[in-house]
């Protein structure tokens, strides 16, 4: 017959809770039976909520909405680049030429030898100033503001002794020797929309 008493329930309850403790071999069957349980649910509960599939939901919305199409002949994939390979900027495949040799013009050996006689024009007592404006028909802006600092009165050297021997020679510069009695001037002349004009000095010996 059904059990209608709190009392009777309650020794039932009893008997259930104390089998197990009955002997060793009812808490190991207790235990297994836990043990079961517990695995399946761990097995079960993933693959009905969708964490059966490697990445968990996050991973199968991901695949389901490709956000990368395949790559086509001609195309890129690069990350915010779009179009055809032929829309980006072409590299260089190649050096980029050495300037081209060719015969001096005369003048820009004219000019060699007009600034070098001016450079060596210093009189006593003359000031920058006015060394720099017997220079400046000859010399590029860039490098008059470079003699702005040099002090005539140090240059050793008075007079041009030889003519202008050309060093090397390219279609928009020439570089020159030119001797002096306290060595030879390294002179390089360039092409410019004024004409040529001395870019660069040196003294060597």
């Amino acid at each position: 017959m059904p059990i209608r008493t709190n009392r009777g329930r309650a020794a039932v309850y009893r008997r259930l809770w104390g089998w197990p403790m009955r002997s060793p071999r009812h808490l190991a069957i207790v235990v297994f039976v836990v043990a079961v349980l517990v695995i399946s649910v761990g097995i079960l509960v993933p693959q009905l909520t969708g964490g059966g599939q490697p990445g968990g939901p996050a991973a199968a919305a991901s695949s389901n909405n490709p956000t990368t199409a395949p790559s086509t002949p001609g195309t890129t994939n690069t990350p915010g680049v779009t179009g055809s390979a032929e829309d980006l900027p072409t590299r260089i495949t190649s050096v980029p030429s050495a300037p081209e040799s060719a015969e001096p013009d005369p003048a820009a050996l004219d000019v060699a030898d007009s600034w070098g006689r001016a450079w060596v024009d210093h009189p006593e007592g003359i000031e920058n100033e006015e060394w720099l404006a017997d220079l400046r028909p000859f010399t590029t802006e860039e490098q008059l503001t470079e003699m702005a600092s040099v002090e005539p009165g140090n240059i050793a050297a008075t007079k041009v002794t030889g003519e202008p021997k050309v060093v090397e020679s390219f279609t928009s510069s020439v570089k020159v020797e030119l001797p002096t009695d306290d060595g030879d001037l390294l002179i390089t002349v360039i092409d410019t929309p004024d004409g040529w004009r001395v870019a660069f000095y040196e003294q060597v010996s």
